[in-house]
């Protein structure tokens, strides 16, 4: 009897398991034959989207803690990390920023140079030498400027400056490594030029202002009219000719003095030069004077001369009629002085376009 209920009791405890198994079994072979069909004849695909359909509520349920939980995540990023981005963004900003604007400045000092280099109208490209203003001196009383090139680089006294617009100046002054110019402006610079319309000469004399020259010494008849142009006119041979130098601004005509005020204002922007032009021509020497006067210069010896050697021919002749001429001879030396005062002038006189 109690061997029979053991055997019952085994029974019913396997038996569970055995039906699990057949039915895993079962649910298995379906699903194969399931999936055959539908992947064959695709006899499920509206099942399945209704299926689908159904299930969407229950997958946005499911997926919403995850997104949430990456809002607030990103929502409370630390603040530290956002500033060391915000201040990366900012260098990189400032970065390009600076960039741009060295192109711009290189752009813009291309155009200054290409404009300097287009304004030799009637020099070649070989006589030309581009300097840089490295310091500006704008006393009153001394309108000058200091250059990055010296006699080692082919700068002289007396060299002309131009630039795109016009004459600027000359170099009073020249070093081994650098230079000083004068302005046209300067109280003490003149230059010879003319009114390019009817070509009437005269000079231009700076006044101390960098917006104003003037033009003296021309009549009250003269012809010359607000807006004529000023060039160079070329005399003295150290500007060259038909530069444009200014413009009439203003003509005063007094009837009690014989020649009328006549102002202009200079073609170049003097006072926002960045780089210049030096004319590498022949100037002359300073320490030798150029022969602007042949007629002056070649008379004095002659003048002279006669002086010191009529008196000695008859004194070595004539023997004894040679007292009579010898009081003659202490004139002799008279002249000498005047050849010499004739030649001191002529070193101080200038050329054209000079510093008084």
């Amino acid at each position: 009897m109690g061997k029979f209920e053991s055997s019952r009791q085994g029974k019913s405890l396997f038996a569970p398991e055995a039906a699990a198994s057949i039915r895993l079994l079962v649910l298995a072979v379906a699903s194969v034959v399931l999936m055959t069909l539908d992947h064959r004849e695709q006899h499920l695909e509206v099942v399945r989207n209704a299926l689908s359909t159904l299930l969407y509520p229950v997958q946005m349920v499911a997926q919403a803690p995850f997104e949430i939980a990456d809002w607030v995540s990103s929502s409370f990023e630390s603040r530290s990390a956002l500033l060391d981005e915000n201040q990366r963004l900012r260098e990189k900003q400032l970065f390009i920023n600076a960039q741009l604007q060295k192109l711009t400045a290189l752009e813009a000092e291309n155009r200054r140079l290409r404009a300097l280099l287009e304004s030799t109208i009637n020099v070649s490209a070989e006589r030309v030498l581009i300097a840089e203003i490295l310091t500006v001196d704008f006393d009153p009383y001394r309108h000058q400027v200091l250059l990055n090139r010296g006699t080692l680089h082919g700068a002289r006294v007396g060299q002309p400056l131009i630039d795109e617009r016009g004459i600027i100046g000359q170099i009073a002054h020249a070093n081994l490594m650098t230079s000083t110019a004068v302005l046209i402006t300067d109280p003490s610079h003149a230059l010879p030029v003319q009114i390019n319309r009817n070509g009437i000469r005269s000079l231009a004399v700076g006044t101390g202002r960098l917006n104003e020259l003037e033009l003296p010494n021309i009549p009250n008849n003269g012809d010359v009219r607000i807006g004529d142009l000023v060039i160079t006119s070329g005399l003295g041979g150290r500007f060259p000719r038909g530069y444009p130098v200014a413009r009439v601004t203003r003509v005063e005509f007094d009837p009690g003095r014989p020649f009328a005020r006549i102002f202009a204002q200079p073609t170049a922007n003097l006072d926002r030069i960045r780089e210049v032009l030096l004319i590498l021509d022949d100037i002359p020497d300073p320490a030798r004077p150029p022969r602007t006067d042949a007629g002056e210069d070649s008379a004095a010896p002659p003048r002279a001369a006669p002086a010191i050697v009529a008196p000695v021919t008859p004194a070595q002749t004539a023997p004894a009629p040679a007292a009579a001429p010898a009081p003659a001879a202490p004139p002799a030396p008279a002249p000498a002085p005047s050849a010499a005062a004739t030649a001191k002038p002529r070193q101080h006189k200038p050329a054209a376009g000079h510093t008084r």
